[in-house]
């Protein structure tokens, strides 16, 4: 860590059902802050080497684990509700604000994560000055087919009987990055575990839908990132998005997508390169 960077860790009380555990990476004289979300089945300290690579540029860059993830207690990959996610999002963001008064904020979401902050953004708008988006959920692969359908109904049957049911996301892990460490890293990692309670589970599905239609309601500048060889969520979903925002907010937005490079493009070989495009894309 570099001199004079301080890291926090600890619970947060977001909500009335229980705290969540938050990080923070403070530099000693932040000039921006960067708020990260982590994605499904994973937490926020996955991202340790981007919050410092941030931190030690001036960020004060902070974290925390949601429902059903990570050091966060509760039952794994359930929440009773999928608005919860947004609306403790909303309240981290106050939070950190309070922290941080008139620091410029930047709000930054993967995966599942980036399906939270993209919704949140739309339907919560959080006083925040610019949003990234990383490989986000915002399309289900074969969205409309039969297969799809099915899934849904089921979870939504269970959603009502039994909203504990853990589902199998069937998610690959080889498809996280081409770099296999961090794919190791990831499958020894006790504190991911990719299970999805039927509750879970359809929330997600309706809350992609929702958003689907929603990218015009976003009022800030975006910049929306996906690598092109993402097998876990599909780039046509960021695509749509961004030719989905108003003009206004379009014209000082940016879609960047990165041939060959898989879905955690935060984790891929050419992190610094992906990071560095953030800073530009801010700094500009």
């Amino acid at each position: 860590m570099a001199t004079g960077l301080r890291r926090r860790e600890g619970q947060v009380a977001l909500s009335d059902r229980g705290e969540r555990y938050a990080y923070a990476w403070l530099p000693p004289d932040p000039r921006r802050v960067l708020i990260l979300v982590h994605g499904y089945a994973e937490h926020s300290g996955r991202y340790e080497e981007m919050a410092a690579h941030f931190a030690a540029r001036g960020f004060a860059v902070h974290a925390y684990d949601q429902a059903g993830h990570g050091r966060t207690q509760g039952p794994r990959g359930h929440v009773d509700r999928f608005e919860r996610l947004l609306d403790e999002l909303a309240s981290f963001v106050e939070k950190v604000r309070s922290e941080h008064p008139g620091l410029p904020v930047v709000l930054a979401g993967h995966s599942m994560g980036g399906l939270v902050t993209a919704a949140t953004a739309a339907f919560r708008r959080p006083d925040v000055d610019w949003i990234v988006l990383s490989g986000a959920l915002l399309e289900l692969e074969t969205t409309g087919s039969r297969s799809r359908r099915v899934q849904l109904f089921a979870a939504r049957v269970l959603s009502r009987l039994a909203p504990w049911v853990g589902l199998s996301t069937g998610l690959d892990p080889a498809g996280l990055s081409r770099d296999p460490e961090v794919v190791r890293r990831y499958l020894e990692d006790p504190l991911v575990e990719d299970r999805m309670s039927a509750r879970f589970a359809t929330g997600l599905f309706e809350t992609v839908a929702r958003v689907r239609g929603a990218a015009d309601r976003v009022e800030k500048p975006i910049l929306i990132l996906h690598g092109e060889a993402d097998p876990i969520c599909p780039v046509a979903g960021s695509r749509r998005f961004h030719a989905g925002l108003s003009p206004a907010i379009a014209e000082r937005s940016r879609l960047s997508v990165y041939p060959s490079l898989r879905h955690e493009i935060w984790n891929e070989p050419e992190r610094e390169a992906i990071w560095q495009d953030m800073l530009d894309w801010l700094d500009a």
